[in-house]
């Protein structure tokens, strides 16, 4: 991972993509970013129909927010009584101004998008969007996840890539990651890359490669092995 020191600074690709000048890499697909949110952290982790009062999420690399947004939208169609608890990890958050415009680019989340800018504006980490409490944790994850007391139900792994990022994906990161999921927890991730999937297993999840989206053949998702179950 970067230093903490630099800062992000953001670029602009086919569209309304954009890209990290600190990773050389987009924070989400060229094709349809809210499609790809969809397909690889959401039915990934087998959602909404998982959702249930006191559903926690937690994420590695919250970027844009998109998979947030995406996320909230999501329980409010379904029409859930309760809160969803989502928890993020970013080391380098998106200026504001960036955040906007990459929102821009997905009228449906407009409404929820404007809350969630309006926090993050006025220099929130932890909001509400409607019934999803939000806290976004700042700092290097290797540093921070250890020091969080929770677990998650669903893990959005959504880090750049491996190949440019690879100390957000490394071994003792995803035993952190095993470590604070609940039993039966689940994890999605857009990556197929071999270490982090032998990373995965190592931390106790019994992990399957599945169709990517996009021009990604594939994706890697996975459970969190019970006490007695096959490795």
């Amino acid at each position: 991972m970067a230093a903490q020191d630099q800062s992000e600074r953001v670029e602009w690709g086919e569209g309304c993509v954009p890209v990290s000048r600190l990773f050389d890499d987009p924070y989400f697909s060229l094709q349809d970013g809210l499609a790809e949110t969809r397909h690889v952290f959401m039915a990934g982790n087998g959602l909404p129909g998982r959702f249930r009062d006191g559903f926690r999420i937690a994420e590695l690399g919250f970027g844009t927010g998109l998979n947030l947004l995406a996320t909230a939208l999501a329980w409010q169609a379904a029409g859930f009584a309760g809160r969803l608890i989502y928890t993020s990890f970013e080391a380098f958050p998106m200026p504001l101004a960036d955040m906007a415009r990459a929102h821009a680019a997905f009228p449906e989340l407009a409404a929820v998008g404007v809350a969630l800018r309006t926090a993050w504006g006025a220099g929130a980490r932890r909001f509400d969007l409607g019934a999803v409490s939000v806290e976004v944790i700042e700092g290097d994850a290797r540093v921070t996840l250890p020091l969080w007391r929770g677990r998650a139900d669903a893990w959005y792994l959504d880090g750049f890539s491996p190949a440019k990022n690879p100390e957000l994906w490394d071994a003792g990161l995803m035993a952190e990651v095993g470590r604070h999921a609940a039993p039966g927890g689940t994890f999605a991730t857009y990556t197929a890359a071999g270490f982090v999937r032998r990373g995965l297993q190592a931390a106790g999840f019994q992990v399957e490669r599945k169709a990517g989206y996009g021009r990604k053949r594939h994706m890697t998702c996975g459970r969190l092995a019970a006490v007695g179950d096959a490795r």
